[in-house]
């Protein structure tokens, strides 16, 4: 009992234990959608755009929401606009404009003294080292994105698993696409401060693709994926508490070691029951062949 109280007598772990479980609930839903539209590469993208905007905030002393969600912003809609070109496809757009973004955040950043200190914390965050604000910042992000899913669930359903019908039945799937890279772009930002840069990503993706093999409803895997990024954040905090290692990085393998238990044995997706029902299968082949020779 000892294990689950005693990171609780620390004010610093309440505020990253409370942040953790609203990022969770917010990468858990917004996830689903980027894993069913194959927005990952989008959402790695979004992350290293917005670095500059990062870089920029920090050295000004502002929070680094300010100008993440500028950039986040920014690189939504110019995605979404360079896509629409026949001649640049989706990724090669989004390729160009991370690429350019992220170096441009490393320059500014290089031309500040105490550069490595600074850059290892905007990489990989500081979930220790947030404050009863950000908390609540995070907290009314979080009720506005889920919101946003929530009142447009049917259409950004239709245009995940159907983009052909839901424009043959007159949705905007242009403007949906560009609405849910805006919610990705909010997801991402208010989490960079958390979990960092580099590891945001795994957040957003790893439980929603954990959940995608446990169910192929969308509401389970929306409950599913949410579950697991809660647990995967509280419980690698509290790892990260007890094994003294980096909390932003034990969250991440905490969440990828879920990831690889539902690839082996997901009950109808999974690694082995896949194996049982080939070898049934084959069994049931065999049988079938042995009884067709006797009869004949």
């Amino acid at each position: 009992m000892n294990w689950v109280t005693e990171p609780l007598q620390y004010p610093f772990m309440q505020r990253a234990l409370l942040e953790m479980a609203i990022i969770g609930v917010l990468c858990g839903l917004i996830g689903c959608f980027v894993v069913l539209r194959g927005l990952a590469f989008i959402g790695d993208a979004l992350a290293h755009a917005v670095f500059p905007g990062v870089v920029l905030s920090y050295i000004a002393g502002k929070s680094i929401l300010f100008g993440a969600f500028f950039f986040g912003i920014l690189t939504a809609l110019a995605v979404g606009v360079l896509s629409r070109s026949r001649r640049v496809s989706e990724d090669s757009a989004i390729g160009v404009i991370f690429a350019a973004f992220f170096a441009l955040g490393v320059v500014i950043l290089s031309r500040q003294t105490g550069f490595r200190r600074d850059l290892g914390s905007l990489l990989f965050g500081n979930i220790l080292g947030v404050s009863a604000t950000d908390v609540w910042v995070t907290f009314a992000v979080a009720v506005v994105v889920v919101g946003v899913l929530v009142a447009l669930l049917k259409e950004f359903t239709l245009a995940a698993f159907d983009p052909t019908m839901a424009r043959s039945a007159g949705y905007p799937v242009f403007a949906l696409d560009l609405l849910l890279l805006l919610l990705v772009a909010a997801t991402i930002v208010v989490s960079l401060q958390t979990v960092g840069n580099i590891l945001i990503l795994a957040l957003v993706v790893t439980p929603a693709a954990s959940a995608r093999l446990l169910t192929d409803h969308l509401g389970r895997m929306m409950a599913a994926s949410t579950a697991i990024a809660v647990g995967s954040g509280v419980g690698g905090l509290y790892i990260s508490f007890h094994a003294a290692t980096a909390a932003s990085a034990t969250v991440v393998l905490t969440a990828t070691a879920v990831f690889l238990a539902c690839l082996v044995f997901a009950p109808n997706h999974g690694l082995v029951s896949s194996y049982l029902a080939r070898r049934h299968g084959h069994h049931h082949a065999h049988h079938y062949h042995a009884g067709e020779q006797l009869e004949g």
